[in-house]
């Protein structure tokens, strides 16, 4: 068990009271002293207490109410109890470990060291090179989202499921959770079975266990058949061929190492899942009782049904007319049948469509015809996923001629929907985000052109209406772009600390105009509601969509509920939602009385385009865009709906860990001058001739020289060759041969005070982290040729303030 905890901190408390403690004794001294003083003045001792004891009193009051209001402002600081910590995951049945912010394993429980041998740090276990680069991206995703699962990671210990979650005060720490998977691992498990100690009881019950792979060589057996086969038990347990180790004598079939007058064998033939491409069976060879009565046969049919209910992989057997002779608890419980339930024929567990399959499968391999072949089926527990059903024939059994294998793959099956979810919602929005950036451009060079006209047009002219309905429709698809934006997570977000609240208080004026008359409003809020990090003017488009949308599903009118609470620690582990880390939140529930959502809409909502409306009425980015802004903030948002009776969103925002005071009011908004007329030489560099050609008029009428380069190679040589002193460079973000960040760099090595503008469609802060340059400016595209111009204006006058 691993203990790599830091000292604790010496806490706030201790070390204001060690200042306050200075305080007193430095105000005592100081009232003795102006006592003193006092007393020589007036040579009247009563005059000189007097005064010694009010200045005391004084102080020792401001003292006090300084430390009362620090206990009531402040908040006290957590620190990490290793005791409790250790207490709660050492008799965890999963491996758990939990690493610091820097990688750092901090502790580890008994059952993660005995399986790893040691006390090794993830991601970096004894696995291999491919298992480890899967772990390092769990970390990466956990760091992001919150939370990374992988299922059936493959080890030396089996098939293992991997949580990995973001955890502690300030999200830096991670938990890692490793537990056995309850996918099957076939192949992996079966030899780890055999080389194990119940492949020994097995031995010992005198049943030959061996495993084969689709060529008829060994993979393991058991130490019995390796004594009985090759003479030691201590031979080589892989690498023999099978079939060269019996030998058939008619209708029997011996060991080809025993003796002409030994018993004969039973040879047992079970097929195994297609694992990794690689066919296997499991061979289990019996010694023929010497008997042949009814009591040596009800033996050898005990014998081999405690064998199969040893076996991990569900497994059954029919006699010749299909009747189910025998079941393991693995095969009830994959078929999702109780221990008392029973059946009568293999066609009783699926539903209707597929009992002709089924039956016609084990007629046919009763009679001996056929190898072994898997059927897609449904059971009755479960009609709505297909599972695999495996028939074989068997022989030498008796009266057991067919043998049905059945996986459990239920948890494998909503893993893989939940995965190929996240998938699709992650391409998606990739797509999207693609597809903003892309028209970004092209709304750029619309809207600059419009305003180039414009100005050549005074109200009154014959074209200058069509202009400004040209640039009107311009920017509303510029808006269409920047939902697109926010559903795959990549607009500018202006965060501040705030109150939920104080967002809804200012837009309920705006919420009842958009309801109307016939949609009453209800706004409640609950108590002790922590402060969340958010930009203000997107969790106002988030409430106003979520408005929007009750509204249009209650054409007859109804009530719309906003309502905020808090949610605590405990709160969240009793919700159980796996995804959602176990922090405390402040979360936002509305609630509206229309006609709801169908199951089948229900998790489509989400997607981008997706409406329930009619043709016309809708452009299906609202809940996407809501969506979008949700999860950039750190969010969730779940939604719940029955036909008829309403729908229910509820969004949880986490409570930011700040002092009181930080929650603060809006930054004021910067006003814009409206001077534009400007000097100097501005290096513009973009790839997309469209734009560069508006960006390039706009800042040549507003007084600049301008230089072009149409990607940051040639833009570089502009600024290496000297002749003209560059005063600002403009640059795209994404070019072809080098992109405008690698050129930025390059110019500052020589020019560390060259001020740089990046223009782009992507989200600022996305940016900024990805280019990692101090002292750069930003312009989101689409921009109008005021913006350019103030954007350069302000640039250059920062660039002399400075210097």
């Amino acid at each position: 068990m691993a203990t790599l905890f830091s000292a604790a901190p010496i806490s706030a408390s201790s070390g204001r009271f060690a200042l306050n403690l200075l305080l007193a004794v430095l105000a005592f001294i100081a009232s003795i002293g102006m006592a003193g003083m006092i007393w020589g003045a007036t040579d009247n001792l009563l005059v000189a207490g007097l005064f010694m004891l009010a200045f005391c009193l004084g102080i020792g009051m401001i003292l006090l109410v300084a430390t009362v209001r620090a206990r009531i402002h402040s908040r006290p600081v957590r620190l990490l109890d290793t005791e409790l910590l250790l207490g709660t995951i050492e008799d965890s049945a999963s491996g758990v470990a939990i690493t610091g912010p820097g990688g750092e394993l901090l502790c580890a429980n008994r059952q993660y060291e005995t399986w790893f041998g040691g006390l090794p740090t993830p991601p970096g276990l004894p696995l291999d090179a491919t298992t480890r680069m899967q772990l390092s991206s769990a970390a990466l995703a956990a760091r992001r989202d919150g939370l990374a699962q992988i299922a059936g990671l493959s080890t030396d210990r089996g098939l293992i499921d991997v949580i990995v979650r973001r955890a502690g005060n300030g999200d830096d720490h991670l938990v890692w959770r490793l537990h056995r998977s309850s996918e099957f691992d076939g192949l992996g498990d079966i030899m780890r079975m055999l080389g194990s100690e119940i492949g020994r009881r097995i031995g010992s019950a005198g049943v030959m266990t061996a495993l084969v792979d689709g060529n008829g060589i060994g993979l393991v057996a058991n130490r019995v058949f390796l004594q009985r086969a090759l003479g030691s038990a201590d031979a080589p347990s892989a690498g023999w061929a099978f079939a060269e180790l019996l030998r058939s004598d008619g209708d029997m079939i011996r060991l080809a190492a025993d003796p002409a007058t030994a018993d004969p064998v039973r040879l047992i033939q079970i097929p195994l899942d297609n694992q990794g491409g690689a066919d296997a069976t499991l061979f289990l060879l019996l010694d023929e009782p010497t008997g042949h009565g009814a009591e040596a046969r009800a033996v050898a049919t005990g014998d081999l049904h405690a064998l199969l209910g040893m076996l991990p992989i569900g497994l059954a057997v029919a006699e010749r007319d299909g009747r189910v002779l025998f079941m393991n608890s693995s095969f009830r419980r994959a078929a999702g049948l109780g221990p008392e339930a029973t059946i009568v024929y293999p066609s009783d567990l699926v539903v209707e469509e597929d009992k002709a399959a089924v039956s016609d499968a084990v007629r046919r391999f009763s009679a001996g015809r056929g190898s072994a072949s898997d059927l897609s089926v449904r059971l009755k527990e479960r009609p709505e996923e297909n599972v695999s059903l495996t028939i074989a024939a068997a022989k030498g059994l008796g009266k057991a001629s067919v043998l049905l294998s059945l996986k459990d793959n239920s948890e494998e099956s909503r893993l893989k929907r939940q995965v190929a979810q996240a998938m699709k919602m992650q391409a998606v929005g990739q797509l999207a985000g693609g597809v903003a950036h892309d028209f970004n451009n092209i709304l750029t060079a619309i809207i600059g052109h419009c305003d180039l006209m414009t100005m050549r047009h005074i109200p009154g002219d014959s074209d200058y209406d069509d202009i400004q309905q040209i640039k009107h429709n311009s920017n509303r698809a510029a808006a269409l772009t920047r939902q697109l934006l926010a559903f795959s997570r990549q607009q500018t977000l202006r965060p501040q600390i705030l109150q939920i609240p104080d967002v809804i208080s200012e837009i309920s004026n705006l919420l009842n105009r958009l309801l109307g008359e016939t949609v009453r409003l209800e706004v409640s809020h609950g108590r002790n509601l922590g402060t969340v990090r958010a930009d203000p003017g997107q969790l106002e488009q988030v409430i106003v969509n979520l408005a929007v949308n009750a509204r249009d599903a209650m054409p007859d009118g109804g009530m719309l509920t906003i309502h905020t609470y808090a949610v605590s620690q405990a709160d969240v582990r009793r919700l159980g939602i796996e995804i959602m880390p176990v922090t405390e939140y402040t979360a936002m529930k509305v609630t509206d009385t229309g006609s709801g959502i169908s199951a089948e809409n229900l998790n489509k909502i989400f997607e981008p385009f997706f409406t329930t409306k009619e043709v016309g009425k809708g452009t299906g980015l609202g809940l996407s865009t809501v969506y979008g802004i949700v999860k950039q903030t750190g969010g969730f948002i779940f939604a719940e709906s029955e036909v008829g009776a309403g729908t229910s969103f509820v969004i949880y925002l986490p409570v930011h860990e700040a002092p009181a005071k930080a929650a603060a009011a809006r930054a004021p908004v910067k006003e814009a001058s409206t001077e534009l007329w400007g000097t100097g030489t501005i290096l513009l560099v973009e790839d997309e001739a469209m734009v560069r050609a508006v960006a390039e008029r706009a800042l040549a009428r507003q007084g600049y020289k301008v230089l072009t380069a149409t990607n940051g190679e040639e833009g570089l040589e502009i600024l290496e060759a000297g002749e003209e002193p560059i005063d600002l460079v403009i640059s795209d973000v994404v070019m072809p041969t080098m992109d405008g960040p690698s050129m930025a760099r390059a110019a500052r090595e020589k020019r560390p005070d060259l001020p740089i503008i990046f223009m782009s469609g992507y989200a600022e802060e996305q940016l900024r982290r990805s280019i990692d340059l101090d002292n750069i400016g930003f312009l989101p595209k689409p921009f109008s040729v005021q913006q350019i111009g103030q954007a350069a204006r302000e640039a250059l006058a920062d660039h002399a303030r400075l210097s």
